[in-house]
């Protein structure tokens, strides 16, 4: 399907890339910079993640944002939900759209993609942002995965998520087939080593909430292998940093727009390491 009008009034531009076997959808809003790429978590997409942050991001640089597999107007196939495979389909997406280089703004299960971006390509990322999201299971609250792997159409009806898959999705009959699939996202999957994490070469600003369903201590870990935890009144503040943002789920984890918009602008704004 080749490139078309938006179908966001505030987009710029609209369109679906063929990666993989899928008819990728896409927008881009806002210009100039190095451009931010927004990768949303599992039975959301666009609109539902960052439709309050995105206008906000893209008033001072072009902004990309695209629908996974099976998600808003991206088409499903047979293919199991991985990360590396929803990896491929963002790289793909990139070569479509001529981007070499993007900073990565990622929320759970698009927190997955971005960490297999910049560990398994990173030439492709300059600034890395992972929101909610362990590098390894043992990160996570095991109640979450019990849930998720217990999903039914029928527990999330009448939720903004159903709508927003019976009314954007070219297959509006296969809602317990996307949860089928989240249900065992990335299964077997080991997580990354602490020297995987050490190697990200992109700054990398990680953020979670104070009651989410990634464990506090993980992500404390996190920044530690990522050269934070440290007294920046002494030896400066460190490239790659973590945001606790309070009462905050793993459900609203980008709710409060105000305080995430603040964060996130500071984080990309500031010089990268070598140019400070």
């Amino acid at each position: 399907m080749a490139d078309q009008t938006t179908q966001a009034p505030s987009a710029l531009k609209s369109g679906y890339a063929p990666v993989n076997g899928l008819q990728m959808y896409y927008e881009i809003h806002g210009s100039g910079g190095t451009p931010l790429l927004l990768l949303h978590g599992g039975l959301f997409n666009i609109d539902l993640q960052f439709g309050e942050l995105l206008p906000h991001l893209a008033e001072t640089r072009q902004v990309v944002a695209a629908d996974f597999q099976g998600h808003g107007r991206t088409n499903d196939i047979d293919r199991p939900l991985t990360s590396a495979g929803l990896a491929s389909d963002v790289a793909g997406l990139l070569r479509h759209l001529d981007i070499p280089q993007a900073d990565v703004f990622g929320f759970s299960i698009g927190g997955a993609v971005a960490l297999q971006l910049a560990i398994r390509q990173p030439e492709l990322v300059r600034k890395l942002i992972v929101s909610s999201v362990s590098f390894h299971p043992d990160g996570d609250r095991p109640e979450n995965a019990e849930a998720v792997g217990e999903m039914t159409v029928d527990m999330v009806a009448g939720t903004p998520m159903e709508q927003e898959y019976r009314e954007k999705s070219p297959h509006p009959d296969r809602l317990q087939d996307l949860l089928d699939k989240l249900g065992s996202f990335d299964q077997g999957f080991p997580g990354w080593s602490d020297d995987d994490i050490r190697g990200i070469a992109a700054p990398t600003l990680i953020t979670v909430g104070d009651c989410d369903a990634v464990r506090l201590e993980h992500a404390v870990r996190f920044l530690q292998l990522r050269g934070g935890d440290v007294n920046g009144d002494f030896v400066g503040v460190p490239a790659s940093q973590l945001a606790v943002f309070p009462g905050t789920t793993h459900f609203s984890g980008l709710a409060r727009t105000d305080l995430v918009r603040d964060t996130v602008l500071t984080f990309l704004d500031a010089p990268m390491p070598d140019d400070a």
